[in-house]
């Protein structure tokens, strides 16, 4: 059913401090406006920003699950007026975090998700049409992910289809690929084990970090203090999987994404650090100082041959650090990043590089006291040339949110 959503209702303007001078140049302040897609989610976790409709701008696609159960595309009219297509419903439990792509080959985006808890990977076809208020056609990757958390699409193997990679949260505690078949509508996926026995899987992200030219992934597995990548070795269409550890002395790793982050050619890595931050808890597996919860980035340093990533920090004490994904926001050529706080109390902010990436960072913050913000996106809702940031926020909030960059 075909439902507008008031996606353009400013709730709050951020006017931003004047940063510091970059060379010869004084950067002038950029802001961004609040705007509110959807709220009344059940629960809001799972969002994606890509082209579904094939009109040249971005649509969100967003999950929302029990009692709803149902999957969400938020058509964008081109200057980000969004309205509501429900695009599959009745699938019970946790649709949640979900990645965009051509599954079977016919030019349009589907979209792979998790079902969560129940343990499936699912994938929904775009036939083309996709905002004609039609579900989209169900397909079973697997039922056998327990846990089923985070997803990412590539050809690992290099006969010419996409492949799924997940992470599968403490009830499985493994990554797994699966190998695309001859035909993804037949449901011949091939499960391969990339590790096992590894305490609560959360990342699940591609990277070519070699620069070889196949697909690397990227993980971090929480209750271990672990961020990895996983090397394609790939030989023919065999694919094996070397480990390389990027860090496994910071507590909680939990969401990140890859990033030139120094502007050297090869892909860094952002990270959150810290969640879950409790520290009056007796829980094992919880982060107990503040200093833990952090923003960093990864430097990846092929040219010293040891396999060490310098860890720099961006921000501390940012409590309960959730996601961290980055991209040039305010324009000055070098790459910034959005961040979330799930708890304690629940944040968006973005760190500012002022232009060196080792040194010091600015934080603006965009909304706080959002309870339960987790995934965050920087995409370019309104076509302006300029990044924005889209985020959602699940129990205590449970809405989908957006914020214009409004520019200089």
């Amino acid at each position: 059913m075909r439902q507008p959503v008031l996606a353009l209702s400013v709730v709050v303007s951020v006017f931003l401090p004047l940063s510091v001078a970059k060379g010869d140049e004084t950067r002038s302040p950029i802001r961004f406006s609040e705007h509110l897609i959807a709220d009344g989610y059940a629960y809001a976790y799972g969002i994606a920003a890509v082209d579904f409709d094939g009109d040249g701008d971005l649509d969100v696609s967003s999950a929302d699950y029990t009692p709803h159960n149902k999957l969400y595309l938020y058509e964008n009219d081109g200057v980000a007026h969004f309205t509501r297509h429900v695009i599959q419903e009745n699938d019970p439990e946790r649709l949640e975090r979900h990645m965009a792509g051509d599954v079977d080959g016919d030019g349009d985006l589907d979209i792979v998700i998790v079902k969560n808890l129940r343990g499936h990977l699912l994938w929904f076809e775009n036939d083309g049409t996709p905002n004609d208020d039609a579900l989209w056609q169900r397909h079973v990757i697997t039922t056998d992910l327990p846990g089923a958390y985070d997803v990412a699409l590539a050809d690992f193997d290099g006969d010419g289809d996409l492949d799924v990679a997940a992470s599968s949260w403490v009830l499985g505690n493994q990554f797994a690929w699966f190998e695309n078949g001859a035909t993804a509508a037949d449901g011949q996926w091939r499960k391969h084990l990339i590790e096992v026995d590894v305490p609560e899987t959360r990342t699940m992200r591609v990277a070519d970090f070699d620069g070889d030219g196949d697909a690397d992934l990227l993980g971090t597995v929480r209750q271990a203090a672990t961020v990895v990548w996983y090397e394609n070795r790939r030989d023919g269409e065999s694919v094996a999987w070397q480990r390389h550890v990027i860090d496994d002395k910071s507590i909680n790793p939990a969401h990140g994404n890859p990033a030139d982050m120094d502007g050297d050619g090869d892909l860094d890595v952002v990270m959150a650090l810290g969640f879950y931050f409790r520290p009056d808890d007796d829980d094992p597996a919880a982060s107990k100082r503040r200093d833990d919860n952090r923003v960093v980035w990864y430097e990846n340093t092929p040219a010293r041959g040891d396999g060490t990533w310098p860890r720099h920090t961006i921000v501390t004490r940012l409590d309960d650090a959730f996601e961290a994904i980055a991209g040039d926001l305010d324009g000055d050529g070098d790459i910034d990043v959005a961040a979330t706080t799930w708890r304690n109390p629940g944040r968006v902010v973005w760190l500012e590089n002022r232009g060196d990436p080792r040194g010091d960072w600015t934080l603006h913050p965009l909304k706080d006291d959002w309870r339960s913000a987790n995934q965050v996106l920087i995409a370019d809702l309104d076509g302006d040339g300029r990044f924005d940031i889209i985020a959602c926020a699940e129990r205590g909030s449970n809405e989908l949110r957006w914020w214009r960059n409004e520019g200089r």
